[in-house]
């Protein structure tokens, strides 16, 4: 059914959502502790969801195991096979034409309705699932799964009410209107979302969906348990059956049926950056095939940076070390994992961390103590367990602290200080994604030439940090890293981007930089159409010019 209304809604205006701390003797302690039991007891099954309804018809079932327990199976995913994807990507085209003429109204208000529902009814259990399906500490949940996807659902309601506000000039003394009708993209959207933040995994699909395009939605396998409570949220807050359509399905075959198809409209995706060039690549490769040029929205890799300088507060610096690079075991894109530092700290700096480090605590998240959990796979705990072997045996490495696995019980990497002698080492230049910080240190007065190699050698864009008291030695790296980070922090860390606060994104190899949390992803959503209206019939095609007298 198409939703007509007259009058020009205003929209609640948006807050950032607060963030529980879970202290002792708390209720929201209490109440999320009950949730994790409630799903470490229900044994979940997971379902790919087309048309609005669950796939019953699937090729495996595969269990989902909690990183941090081995033993722990906190539900069992079904996966579906080409049939399926194939159909959700035709469920989504023809239901693109009854949502893109949905009125605006109606559609902001499901996720209006949505971010309520979340922030009350299923904020636990949507907490307790990223907690178990991803590994996060009941804090790293909260801010991500609960307040960042609040904040995502409502604030996007506000940048679309400003991007369909802004309107062109009309001239009325020459008897014209003027508009712009923001039209959704011609096809479907793929939307293809990643472990590490359950928010982003929310935002993908519903900001194309927000702006009238209908979205086929591949999670990540390693995430699939709080997919399909985000899936259940939607629903339940009245998204009609076909808007988006998710499937737990085999990932190269899924992008390979997605991106041949002729329908595809846009991709948007967060995820590595080898990921993303080859979507990019296939795209290219088939670009004679679309209907139009897809739209390509994605946000990758980093190898992000903390430049110290002399006139820094070390204490700072060292918090800033620890929690922006050790928290959620490091798995974040936006997490330092290089720090720059000058000579005259260096060594109050190795000390005070590894101090600092000492008192990290790892193990199951259920368990409030612990402030890391394990690393999301395998695979991942393989990655980074040779990492830090090739670091042991590399002379120009010295390990200040950690450089342990521990894969008996869960995937346990122990938060890694690495001192690199070699600033073009690879512990220096390759992206682990996980808990290892490598640092480098140079003498206090190439601080000027430091920047410029940072800048020249990066091939990522995405965050960066500086610590300065001294504000000329701050302008020096805004200037100079300018084009380094999306995303760029003074004496702070450079993680923790907020909706509607920092938007984020970088460029180079870290992605498009169409800065999710702001107005300028969902411009990326619209096909803006001109209209021109006249008042004023003509009748004659003379102009006063072609006149003799």
């Amino acid at each position: 059914m198409l939703a007509f209304e007259s009058g020009l809604p205003r929209f609640p205006r948006p807050a950032n959502e607060p963030v529980r701390e879970f202290e002792p003797g708390s209720a929201g302690r209490s109440a999320l502790k009950r949730a994790i039991a409630d799903l470490e007891s229900a044994q979940r099954e997971n379902f790919s969801i087309v048309d609005g309804n669950q796939v019953r018809e699937f090729e495996s079932a595969e269990a989902d195991i909690a990183p941090h327990n081995h033993k722990k199976q906190i539900s069992i995913s079904h996966k579906v096979g080409r049939g399926e994807v194939q159909r959700a990507i035709d469920i989504a085209s023809r239901a693109r034409f009854d949502w893109s003429r949905t009125a605006w109204s109606e559609r902001a208000a499901i996720f209006l309705k949505a971010a309520d529902l979340l922030a009350t009814k299923y904020r636990d259990p949507l907490n307790a699932a990223t907690m178990l399906n991803q590994s996060k500490t009941a804090h790293q949940a909260e801010i991500d799964a609960a307040a960042e996807l609040i904040d995502f659902w409502r604030f996007n309601v506000a940048f679309a009410s400003q991007l369909y506000g802004d309107q062109p000039l009309a001239e009325p003394a020459a008897g014209t209107w003027n508009r712009t009708d923001y039209r959704p993209l011609e096809g479907f959207i793929y939307a293809v979302t990643p472990f590490n933040f359950t928010s982003i995994a929310g935002n993908l699909p519903t900001a194309p969906a927000l702006m009238g395009n209908t979205v086929l939605w591949k999670p990540a396998t390693t995430a699939r348990l709080s997919a399909s409570i985000i899936m259940a949220i939607l629903q339940e807050a009245g998204l009609p059956d076909g808007v988006i359509n998710m499937v737990f399905s085999d990932p190269v075959e899924t992008a390979q049926l997605a991106l041949s198809d002729s329908r595809l409209a846009g991709v948007h995706f967060t995820g590595s950056t080898t990921v993303f060039n080859s979507l990019v690549e296939t795209v290219g490769r088939n670009i004679g095939s679309y209907r139009n040029y897809p739209r390509l929205v994605g946000e990758t890799g980093g190898k992000n940076f903390v430049i110290v300088h002399k006139s820094a507060d070390l204490r700072s610096v060292v918090t800033a070390t620890v929690r922006g690079g050790f928290e959620y075991q490091g798995q974040k894109c936006s997490a330092p994992s290089r720090v720059f530092l000058p000579r005259s700290l260096s060594k109050d700096f190795y000390e005070l961390t590894a101090a600092e480090m000492k008192n990290i605590s790892v193990g199951d998240v259920s368990d409030f103590r612990n402030f890391m959990g394990a690393v999301i796979d395998e695979r991942a705990f393989l990655k980074h367990q040779k990492a830090l072997d090739r670091a042991h045996d590399d002379p120009t490495v010295k390990i200040i602290s950690g450089g342990r696995t521990k894969g008996e019980h869960g995937y346990f990497v122990d938060p890694t200080l690495l001192a690199v002698s070699d600033m073009s080492s690879e512990h220096m230049r390759d992206e682990y994604f996980g808990p290892i910080v490598a640092s480098f240190v140079y003498d206090d007065d190439q601080y000027e030439a430091l920047i410029q190699k940072i800048n020249d050698t990066s091939s990522y864009g995405l965050t960066g940090a500086v610590f300065a008291r001294d504000r000329i030695a701050i302008m020096q790296a805004l200037n100079g890293l300018r084009d380094s980070a999306g995303n760029f922090y003074i004496n702070d860390k450079p993680t923790g981007a907020i909706v509607g606060q920092q938007p984020f994104g970088g460029a180079r190899a870290s992605g498009t930089n169409d800065k999710a949390g702001s107005i300028w992803n969902l411009i990326r959503w619209t096909s803006p159409r001109t209209i021109k209206e006249s008042f004023r019939a003509q009748h004659d095609f003379h102009y006063a010019f072609m006149q003799e007298r």
